[in-house]
């Protein structure tokens, strides 16, 4: 790698000539979009960021009505207007299309369509990554939606507890949808979170450190970790509870050695993280919104960062939060109750930055419609966090839990803390992703009807649940007293969909897809992302010298637009961005970038339909959809390594970069890692299961004498290490060009692989242990499942490994593909040691 040492250049710039006028024709014939029915094949940040924005705003729609429909139920006392199924229905499906397929979503994809700009880079690392994200998110959604209008959608609440939502109480294939769905749909989340931590790192523009990161990024890369640590527990939640439904296998049933405590601590352990990453990036938001209202930096932007940082590690220690009416030891209560209120400092300290801000400013400038929404985001938000703070006080959670107190809290933070941002966020950035502005006046009109809505819907609230109104009731009886408390609610709720209404309104006269002209800087902002861009991004790949370069560098803009900076043209005629260092931002190399193209589009299609088809037990079809899916990735994956193919390219400045890289310093690497770390999160999150259900029945566990003999573990254990060596090797081998013993060691390596998972489980299976024995069996054939699942991964990888050799796309210039297949098989084994060690171990050690 050379070293490209770039000074700070506010004078001097790379490319002080005038650049050929040839370049930018070159530009927009690499970065052409699709026409026709190949429209939906795009995969460029601008075009998925829009359609993705789209879409989530389209699901806060659907759950809003469903909101509607709940309220205008509740609005009088006795009131038969919906059944009470109907009812269960409604509140399950809004929860969850409101939790799971808007607000992550949402925030997901503002950042796609931000983030590239506001970095400075093309696009993405990842674009078909990104590309697969969005389809699957919008097909599985949809179709999950859809099932409302046909009697299927789940019931048991967004949570789904067991056991209301076991086989015994729920039969029918309503909560199995919720299951299957649902968990599809976060594995599309963690998609997204992969691609944004690493185009974080690693697609800055030149000379954008980390402290000069917009603190909007700073916070996408905060979300994008807490993702992908918490999102995996409720995958293996959502497994578990399947596996119990479909197999019999016992994981919450407390008769057999499970317990449904384990679903609460294994989904809240998601569940209140989730509440930040949804506050997180509407807090990044406000903070580079008030910057450009008042003309004046961010107020403390370095405690702002450490704020954001700490919010993200606190927030995983408040999942018992949820739980203080369950029993458990009071200890555990003190220190959640501790942490609720600890993390409220953080957040405090992001306010007062704010504050400070405006306060400073010499001038305010007029109000406009976004900082109406920072404002009524202060007060809603404010409000919201005092409840918070009061539901930490043990005994008053135990007096208000399961009241509309909680609802009113839950959605003064939610709402507050996330909507309200996200509007002010809509107004602010269109005139990036429009032609137009959007109207003052009816922005004035949506923030009124919305904030006053707003306050008399769920203000009530906090005192029909003082007055003892229980969450998730479809109707009362009038002598309760709370009738005119309903109605003042749903009249609020009605008032909020007004201002929706009219913010739709504003949408479809005013808002215009740019293509390669939009509104523009209107509101003089000092970031990256207001540099004239089109469909490539920005005309070149700027320098920046401090946090807000359009206000400390002032021609930057003009000479960006005349290509005077990094990377002017399409030096490999094809699509490319400069991947920077990960701390100081310095280039490194050129990565090409893919164009359009089915296979993201079909993969998606395939993913969602072998979930989908599995729920209804169509077994054949869910296969050939799994099939397409494997198939499609297979044709994504097998020239996303592109080689060397070009000598290393002028990318202004005298700076020559190579074209591709490898080993450590590559992207791939860096996702590899990234993915290492949710499959790590995944098998935590088994590993928890396995030895809280031995906490709460340990009477179900084995005896010493009754485990497996010593000797077929450590048969595995021999293999599994054997494995690793032997693609270590080949590694080697590969380094010297001869592959010819590589193309027999893999296969010989995931053989190796597979009778290792298959002695592991023939041990078990000797003892006469079955999974549907007890809570203990069921988690060692789930600890056993999942090392199968990775070895089935592994095999893939590997057999697409040994055909990228026979086809001559492997060497030691282009060993991308055998290094990530390594990475991962490192970390299977060491997962697999890990987990015998405990399954063959740890009953021994306590028995």
């Amino acid at each position: 790698m050379p070293d490209n040492h770039v000074t700070e250049q506010a004078c001097t710039l790379p490319n002080p000539l005038p650049r050929p006028e040839g370049e930018i024709e070159q530009l927009r014939r690499a970065w052409q979009r699709p026409t026709g029915w190949r429209a939906i094949t795009v995969v460029n940040n601008n075009y998925v960021g829009l359609l993705y924005v789209g879409t989530a705003l389209l699901f806060f729609l659907l759950a809003g009505v469903l909101a509607l429909l709940m309220r205008t139920q509740l609005a009088v006392p006795d009131n038969d207007l919906i059944g009470h199924d109907l009812y269960n229905q409604l509140f399950t499906m809004h929860g969850t299309v409101m939790m799971f397929l808007f607000a992550v979503p949402a925030v997901e994809a503002m950042a796609v369509l931000l983030l590239p700009n506001m970095l400075g880079a093309r696009d993405l690392p990842f674009p078909r990554l990104s590309a697969y994200a969005y389809w699957a998110y919008a097909v599985g959604g949809i179709v999950f939606f859809c099932s409302i209008f046909v009697g299927l959608a789940p019931e048991g609440g967004w949570f789904m507890y067991p056991p209301l939502t076991s086989t015994a109480y729920s039969p029918a294939v309503n909560a199995d949808l919720w299951l299957l769905g649902i968990g599809f749909i976060e594995i599309s989340a963690i998609a997204g979170a992969i691609e944004l931590a690493v185009g974080i790192l690693r697609t800055r523009a030149p000379g954008m450190t980390l402290d000069r990161m917009p603190v909007f990024a700073w916070v996408m890369l905060v979300f994008s970790g807490m993702v992908i640590i918490a999102f995996p527990a409720v995958i293996v939640a959502t497994a578990l509870l399947e596996l119990e439904r479909a197999f019999d296998m016992p994981f919450f049933i407390a008769g057999r050695g499970g317990d449904p405590l384990l679903w609460q601590h294994l989904f809240w352990f998601f569940g209140h993280p989730e509440v930040y990453i949804i506050f997180l990036p509407g807090a990044g938001m406000v903070s580079m919104i008030i910057p450009a209202m008042t003309g004046v930096p961010l107020i403390g932007y370095r405690y702002i960062v450490l704020a954001v940082v700490a919010t993200g590690f606190l927030s995983f220690g408040l999942w018992v939060h949820h739980m203080f009416a369950t029993g458990i030891p009071q200890l555990s209560l003190s220190f959640a109750s501790a942490a609720s209120m600890a993390v409220s400092v953080p957040t405090g300290i992001q306010i007062f930055a704010w504050i400070a801000t405006i306060a400073v400013a010499v001038r305010l400038r007029p109000l406009k419609v976004p900082m109406l929404f920072i404002l009524g985001f202060f007060f809603i938000f404010v409000l919201g966090g005092l409840t918070g703070v009061m539901v930490a006080v043990i005994p008053f959670d135990l007096q208000a839990h399961d009241t509309y107190f909680i609802v009113a809290h839950l959605h003064y933070v939610l709402v507050g803390g996330m909507v309200f941002p996200l509007f002010a966020a809509f107004y602010y950035w269109a005139p990036f992703a429009s032609a137009r502005v959007l109207s003052e006046r009816l922005g004035r009109w949506a923030f009124w009807l919305m904030f006053l809505g707003f306050n008399l819907g769920f203000f009530p609230m906090h005192l029909t649940g003082l007055a003892g109104m229980p969450r998730r009731v479809y109707t009362y009886a009038d002598s309760y007293g709370w009738g005119l408390l309903n109605m003042m609610s749903t009249i609020g709720a009605y008032m909020i969909a007004a201002g929706v209404l009219v913010f739709l309104i504003d949408l479809l006269r005013n808002l215009r897809p740019s293509g390669d002209k939009s509104a523009g800087n209107v509101w003089q902002a000092g970031t990256l992302e207001w540099l004239p861009s089109s469909s490539f991004g920005p005309r070149s790949v700027p320098f920046v010298t401090s946090r807000e370069p359009l206000w400390d560098q002032p021609d930057l803009a003009e000479d960006v637009d005349a290509g005077r900076y990094y990377l002017p043209n399409a030096p490999t005629g094809g699509r490319s961005t400069l991947v920077t260092s990960a701390i100081d931002a310095r280039p490194e190399y050129v990565l090409e970038l893919p164009g359009p193209g089915w296979s993201p589009l079909l993969a998606a299609l395939g993913t969602a339909g072998f979930f989908l088809l599995l729920t209804f037990k169509l077994v054949a079809l869910a296969a050939a959809c799994g099939f397409l899916a494997l198939a499609m990735i297979w044709r994504w994956l097998w020239d996303a390594d592109a080689g060397p193919r070009h000598p290393p390219v002028d990318i202004g400045g005298g700076l020559r970069l190579p074209v591709s890289c490898s080993g450590s310093a590559s992207h791939s690497w860096w996702a590899m890692i990234v993915l290492v770390m949710v499959c790590a999160s995944i098998f935590s999150s088994l590993l928890f299961a396995y030895l809280f259900l031995w906490t709460t029945s340990p009477e179900v566990w084995l005896a010493s004498p009754q485990l497996p003999a010593m000797t077929l573990p450590a048969l595995s254990a021999c293999l599994l290490l054997g494995s690793g060596v032997l693609v270590a090797w080949m590694g080697r081998r590969l380094r010297r060009d001869r592959q010819r013993l590589l193309r027999v060691g893999l296969p010989a390596a995931i053989l190796m692989l597979i009778t290792a998972i298959a002695l592991e489980g023939y041990g078990h299976w000797l003892t006469g242990l079955r999974p549907q024995d007890s809570g203990y069996a069921a988690s060692v054939y789930a600890l056993v499942g999942l090392q199968g699942l990775f070895v089935i991964v592994l095999s893939y990888m590997g057999v697409f490994t040994v055909a990228r050799s026979l086809a001559g796309r492997l060497s030691p210039e282009r060993p991308a593909c055998f290094d990530n297949t390594m990475i991962f098989w490192y970390y299977a084994v060491a997962q697999g040691l890990l987990g015998l060690g405990v399954v063959h171990g740890f009953p021994r050690l306590v028995g």
